[in-house]
C-alpha cells in the first residue's frame, strides 16, 4: 500500500473511532484484529475469513494440538530420566570433567552430585521409567513417546521460552500456535483458532510473546482465556450497550470498512471485518465452552476440576472442550517448576511433590478422555519444559534444601496421540543424566516434527518479512522430522 493510501486509511479509522458509539468494548477487541504492517499473508488465506479451515499441503495425522508447558523447567531426573548412578553417588563431589568449560546460572564452586530421592518403576509395554511422583501419568505410558534427549542452546528462562515457542530466543517472532493457525486456519467459526490458558499464578518468563503473532497478521496471535471470572476481557458488551446496539454498531463499521476496501483494495480490511464478526459471535460461544459446570460429575472428578477455580485441572478440561469445538491450537502454561532449592517453596522435597500432584491426575485424565471420545488419534499432545536441570545440587548460598540449576544440554519432553508411537522411548542421556548420549533432539527438530504431523512442510512454510522468508524452524535446514517416533 502506498504511504498516501495508508495515511488515508488511518485517518478514516481515527475519524470513525472519534465519532462512533462503539465504546471501550470495541477498542478492547483490538488484540484480536490484524494490523496493517503485516504483508504477504493474502496468498495463504482467504480474504473473507483468514481463519477459515484449510487443507494441509501434505498428508496429516494430527488435526489439532494441545501443548502443555511446565513453565520453569521441571527436573527430568525426578520425573522420567532415572539415573541409578546418580543415586549411588548422591552427594559425592562432581567429577572434574563435567565442570570444564561449563557455566551455570547459579551454581558456584565445586558442586555435589544429586541423586533423586524418589523411586522409579517401569510401566507399559515399552517399559517406560516413570517416577512415583506421577502415578496417574504412569497409567498412560502406552500412549506416550518419551524423548529424553532434548537439547537447547538457552539456559535462561525467557530466551528458552521464546526459542521453544517461536523458534528464536529473541523477541519479535511468531509463535508456533500462530504459525499453525496461519497455515491451517481453525475448524471453529465462533471461537479463536489459538487459545492460551494460564495456571500457577504467573505468565511464563518469556511473557505474552510466547503466543504472539510477531510478523504474522495479528489475527493469528493466541487469545488468552481465563478459567475463572470473565473468560476474555472486553469481549462482553460495555455497560449500557445491548446486543442489538452492538449489532448496529458493527453493521455500520462493516459498511465503512467495505467502502474503504472498495477504494483502497487493502485485503486487511476484509480481515478486520471478519474479526469484528468473530468477536461478536464469541460473546455467546466463549462463555458456553468455558463453563465446565456443564460437564457430568464423573468427568469433573476424573480431572479433579472444580468450576469457578483458575486451576490447571480446569484448564486441562477446558482444553478438551476447546478442541472438541474445533479450536486448532491450545496452549497450557503452568508456572512453578523452577526447582532451585533455595527454600521449601522451590525445592525437590516440598515444592516438587505439590506441583506434580497438581498436574498428574488432570494430564492423565485429558489423554484418557480424548481417547475415549475417539479424538486422541487426531489430537497431538506435547508436554515438557523449556530446558533441563543439572545433575548436581545447586546449594545456592549454602542452602540445605535440594534443588537443581538450569541445564540446556539435556531434558525430557513427551508426546501422545496425533500420529506418534505409544509406549515408545527415544534418546538417552549418559549415566549422570548430564549430556545426551544417543539421538540428540533439538528444539527445531520438535517444531519440524509437529508441523509434519499436521501436514505442513516446515522447510517450505515461510512468511516474507524485512526481506527474509522467515520460518518457524529458522533460516537453516539443519532440523529434521523425527521419523523414528512416528506411528
Amino acid at each position: 500500500m502506498q504511504p498516501r493510501e495508508q495515511r488515508a486509511l488511518l485517518r478514516t479509522r481515527r475519524h470513525f473511532l472519534q465519532t462512533s458509539q462503539a465504546g471501550l468494548g470495541a477498542l478492547g477487541l483490538s488484540q484480536l484484529l490484524p494490523q496493517p504492517h503485516a504483508q504477504g499473508a493474502e496468498s495463504a488465506t482467504p480474504q473473507n475469513n483468514p481463519l477459515a479451515p484449510r487443507q494441509p499441503p501434505l498428508p496429516a495425522k494430527a488435526k489439532r494440538v494441545i501443548y502443555i508447558e511446565l513453565a520453569g523447567a521441571p527436573p527430568q531426573q525426578e520425573l522420567f530420566d532415572y539415573k541409578p548412578t546418580l543415586v549411588r553417588l548422591n552427594m559425592q563431589p562432581c567429577p572434574d570433567e563435567m565442570l570444564k568449560n561449563q557455566r551455570f546460572a547459579f551454581i558456584k564452586g565445586h558442586p555435589k552430585l544429586l541423586g533423586t530421592p524418589y523411586k522409579f518403576a517401569q510401566h507399559g509395554s515399552g517399559g517406560t521409567w516413570v517416577s512415583e511422583l506421577l502415578p496417574n501419568i504412569a497409567t498412560i505410558a502406552d500412549e506416550m513417546t518419551v524423548i529424553r534427549s532434548m537439547n537447547t542452546d538457552q539456559f535462561n528462562h525467557a530466551p528458552a521460552d521464546l526459542f521453544m515457542f517461536t523458534g528464536n530466543p529473541r523477541f519479535g517472532n511468531a509463535s508456533m500456535g500462530s504459525w499453525i493457525t496461519y497455515g491451517l486456519g481453525s475448524e471453529s467459526a465462533d471461537l479463536p483458532g489459538f487459545v492460551v490458558l494460564i495456571s500457577g499464578g504467573s505468565d511464563p518468563t518469556g511473557g505474552k510473546s510466547c503466543w504472539g503473532s510477531g510478523y504474522l497478521p495479528s489475527v493469528y496471535q493466541g487469545v488468552q482465556c481465563r478459567s475463572a471470572g470473565e473468560p476474555i476481557l472486553y469481549v462482553n458488551d460495555p455497560k449500557g450497550m445491548t446486543r442489538d446496539s452492538r449489532r448496529r454498531s458493527l453493521d455500520t463499521l462493516q459498511k465503512l470498512n467495505q467502502l474503504e476496501q472498495q477504494q483502497f483494495g487493502d485485503p486487511e480490511t476484509a480481515t478486520r471485518i471478519s474479526q469484528y464478526e468473530l468477536a461478536f459471535r464469541m460473546q455467546t460461544a466463549v462463555p458456553e465452552v468455558m463453563d465446565i459446570s456443564r460437564e457430568p460429575k464423573h468427568v469433573l472428578e476424573a480431572y479433579g476440576a472444580a468450576p469457578g477455580q483458575g486451576a490447571f485441572a480446569n484448564n486441562c478440561l477446558l482444553a478438551r472442550r476447546l478442541v472438541e469445538q474445533g479450536v486448532r491450537y491450545v496452549q497450557l502454561f503452568d508456572w512453578g517448576w523452577d526447582i532451585h532449592g533455595t527454600g521449601p517453596g522451590d525445592d525437590i522435597m516440598n515444592a516438587l511433590p505439590r506441583k506434580t500432584k497438581d498436574v498428574d491426575q488432570p494430564i492423565a485424565a485429558l489423554v484418557k478422555d480424548l481417547k475415549q471420545r475417539g479424538m486422541l488419534d487426531e489430537t497431538l499432545i506435547i508436554c515438557g519444559g523449556e530446558f533441563g536441570r543439572t545433575s548436581m545440587n545447586e546449594a545456592r548460598g549454602g542452602s540445605t534444601f535440594l534443588g537443581r540449576d538450569h541445564h540446556p544440554h539435556c531434558f525430557t519432553l513427551w508426546m501422545a496421540g496425533g500420529g506418534v508411537k505409544g509406549g515408545f522411548n527415544f534418546g538417552q542421556t549418559d549415566e549422570f543424566g548430564y549430556q545426551v548420549a544417543e539421538n540428540k533432539v533439538g528444539v527445531h527438530d520438535i517444531q519440524h516434527t509437529i508441523l509434519h504431523l499436521l501436514g505442513i512442510d516446515a522447510k517450505r512454510f515461510s512468511f516474507p518479512f524485512q526481506g527474509l522468508e522467515n520460518r518457524l524452524i529458522g533460516p537453516t535446514d539443519e532440523s529434521r522430522v523425527l521419523t523414528e517416533i512416528l506411528a
